[in-house]
């Protein structure tokens, strides 16, 4: 049986152990989420990998998977020992954070199987023409 929901940042992340979604995704979608509808600003730090573990009950590379997608689709930037903080670039609305999280993802799936950038691009242009 699964433990309890566990909430971290003031209620602002739960993670449900039981639910079909992987952690780091919860987590990820969650700041995706909270960073589009401003409820974490431009520029607002964000708690260490291994803190935010911690609260969540979470394994730190979980935590730093989450923070490695944000920062990848430009939602977050890390500076090292000064820590994450929210991009100037992140947007501004949830509609623009979902879709720079679909173009991570889009750009992690076309370099894992060797899909030169320009063909990538490519292939962004057609699906858009095809829309019409």
């Amino acid at each position: 049986m699964a433990g309890p929901t566990t909430e971290a940042m003031g209620g602002l992340l739960r993670v449900d152990p039981a639910s079909a979604e992987p952690p780091f995704e919860q987590v990820r979608r969650q700041l995706a989420e909270a960073i589009g509808d401003g409820r974490l600003p431009v520029g607002e730090r964000l708690p260490p990998i291994r803190a935010l573990a911690g609260e969540l009950a979470l394994a730190v590379n979980t935590v730093a998977r989450a923070y490695r997608e944000l920062e990848v689709a430009g939602l977050v930037l890390t500076r090292g020992r000064l820590g994450t903080v929210v991009s100037p670039d992140a947007g501004s609305g949830a509609v623009d954070a979902e879709v720079r999280l679909a173009a991570g993802d889009f750009a992690r799936t076309a370099r894992a199987a060797g899909i030169p950038e320009t063909d990538a691009v490519a292939f962004v242009r057609d699906a858009f023409r095809r829309l019409g």
